[in-house]
Formats: C-alpha cells, structure tokens, sequence
C-alpha cells in the first residue's frame, strides 16, 4: 500500500495511512509504533518469510474469477493470512494459490467476505480506501526497483513501480502501468447490497512476464528461481448509510484505522520492507511430482544482515558486533565507511560470496577471487 498525507498523493514515508488533520490518529500510530519497536528490540516481533512453489501450466487460463481449470484444482493452498505483525488471527479468511506459463504469472485469491462493497472505479485512484487485495513482487531480491498492484472488488486496478522503499527515499512512478495485465473478480453474493449478507469474492490474475522481468537478474522467465513477493490485504470496519457503505469513523470524525493481513509477516506495519516478504519458487516439475522448495541457507544470513541494517538506518553511531551466528556458524559482521556512506557487509561461508548492504538499503553480491 501507497501512503497519503491530505487529500493527494504525496508517497511520504509512513507506515499507516496518515492525514495532516488526524493528530489523535498520529499520536495513537507513534504510542504503537513504540512499543511495536520495543517489541522488535527484544527479538518477539521476528517472523520467518513463508515459501511457496509455483508450478508450470502449459495451457494459457481463462481470467474470469473462477478457479475451476485443472491446473488450477491441483494446485495447493497458501497458508491463510496473518496480521502484518504476525501476531493476530484475522477476522476474515485470505489464502492465494499461484501459478506460471511461459507468458505470465497467475495468481489466485480467495477472500471471505460478508459484505463485499467498493465505490472506486478510477485506474490508479488510492485503492486501499476501499477493502482490497495487494500484490508485492521484487524480482531480484535487493529490496529496490519492485513493484505493488492493489485491485478492489470492482476490478479497479492500481499499480506502481517504486525505485526503493520510503525509509530510503524511493520515487514512486504511478503512472506506471503492468501493460497486459489480466484481472476479474467472482462475487460469491452480491455487492453493494447492505440487505445481503455474502460469502466473499475471488480475484484471478495474470501478470506477463515481458512487463515485470525488467528488474530481474536474467530477464527472462525464472525458471527454477525464486522472487521475493508478498500479498496484502485491506479491510476496515464500514457504517451503513442511506443504504451505502462507508468507512468507519471513530468518536473523533477521524477514521477508524484499517486492517493488514498478509501472507507472509512484516512484523511491523509496513508492507515496504521488502527484505520481509515470502519466496514463490517458479519450478518447472509438475504438481504431481512432489517437488518442494528448501530455501537456501544463504537467505537466512541475508535476515541477520538486514536486522542488523535497520539498526544502523535508524541510528548510524549504534553499536553493532563483530560476529554473530547464522545456522551454527559464526560470521564476521563488517562496516565499511566511505565517502558517499557506509557498506555492512560479510563473507558467506555458503559460496564465498561478499554480501553487502549499502546504506540505501539495496542489496548486493560479489563473488570473492579465492
């Protein structure tokens, strides 16, 4: 999700939909984001990114909301959404299967609803002021140059591509578009009709590769390769009047602050920090042969490095170790300061590759000459 201060899009760093006039709002966020910190400090708040194997399709899907092709019934279920902080239960049930051709990545909602209801119709308008369902791809992993989609129960699209997270002064480029994006909903009830009571609504999409490889480390399909991706999804608490929906306000005319749940944990409420989001694994076996993705050992040092980065970005005289231990080995935690900054790097024991991240928050890797 994108944020907002006033009525117009200003994409300033927040981490909740903050307005100039909600104070109250603001003080409750920074009372939260305390203690949320404090939580972290102590190691609670940490949450392992969830994996997920896609498998082939060789037939192109229909995109019409309903998962009824073959491919689609043997694939398995996500886990159900957490909250953002990966604490809670949400109210309502969210899971997502995926899927890939040689042309596309399918994705595959389903989202339990009792009262399905939007009134946004305008291409990149704030979708999350409706309830939503938000895509997160980056597909080399270095936490820059990723991609967010948000579509509503109308089919109302929204979609942008953001040069780095807001913690490191990204540009975000609305005017961006998935160019031959698929999408359509399938409403399990009805919609915008306050006297039903519904099941929910599903979301079908299918995102070409040919749009969303620019990023990527080999431009191409990745066949046998991971992305970092996460999905979202917004629900805020609604009053009915003169028979429409409405968001939900508080005593204090301001409103009610709205639901997060993901797939994969932030651990704090911020979908932009991409080094939290979960591996979908693009295999080329078949659903049928069992395959399953181990993520690499590698991965996990990649974690321990961006802890220990976070606490450097918010204080550069923090204090961090020499060392610390990554699956039974002890690794050499280095900063390196120059002119333009500073670099915290190490040397993975995995494939003798330097692994660096550079104050802007961008991940790199280097193979070292032995």
């Amino acid at each position: 999700m994108s944020y907002l201060t006033s009525n117009k899009v200003d994409y300033k760093s927040k981490d909740s939909h903050i307005f100039k006039d909600d104070a109250l709002y603001l003080k409750a966020c920074s009372v939260s984001l305390f203690l949320l910190f404090g939580l972290m400090y102590f190691g609670i708040a940490k949450q392992t990114p969830k994996t997920y194997t896609a498998f082939k399709v060789e037939e192109e899907l229909l995109i019409d909301g309903i998962a009824n092709e073959a491919s689609w019934q043997s694939a398995l279920w996500s886990d159900s959404f957490i909250d953002i902080e990966g604490v809670k239960k949400p109210k309502y049930s969210t899971k997502v299967k995926m899927a890939w051709s040689d042309n596309y990545f399918y994705i595959f909602a389903k989202i339990e609803e009792p009262h399905v209801w939007g009134n946004l119709k305008q291409r990149d308008t704030v979708i999350f002021y409706n309830n939503d369902f938000e895509v997160f791809i980056d597909p080399d992993g270095d936490t820059h140059s990723y991609y967010e989609l948000e579509i509503n129960a109308l089919n109302t699209v929204w979609d942008l591509f953001l040069s780095k997270p807001y913690r490191n002064g990204g540009n975000v480029l609305n005017s961006w578009d998935i160019q031959g994006l698929k999408s359509a909903i399938k409403i399990d009830g009805s919609i915008n009709n306050p006297l039903n009571h519904d099941i929910g609504w599903s979301l079908e999409i299918a995102i070409p590769w040919a749009t969303i490889v620019e990023t990527s480390n080999s431009l191409g399909v990745p066949i046998n390769q991971f992305w970092r991706i996460n999905f979202s999804r917004v629900n805020w608490d609604f009053d009915i009047m003169n028979n429409k929906y409405y968001r939900k306000k508080g005593a204090d005319n301001n409103y009610l602050p709205e639901f997060n749940w993901v797939w994969s944990p932030q651990g704090v409420i911020n979908m932009h920090e991409p080094e939290h989001w979960g591996y979908v694994y693009f295999s080329d076996e078949s659903n049928a042969s069992g395959f399953q993705f181990k993520l690499p050992e590698q991965e996990k040092l990649k974690w321990k490095m961006y802890e220990y980065y976070r606490q450097l970005h918010k204080d550069s005289d923090v204090i961090l170790p020499n060392e610390f231990e990554n699956d039974g080995q002890r690794i050499s935690l280095n900063i390196e300061k120059h002119f333009l900054g500073w670099n915290l790097w190490v040397l993975s024991p995995y494939n003798n590759e330097k692994l660096i991240i550079s104050k802007d928050g961008k991940f790199h890797r280097i193979k070292e000459e032995n």
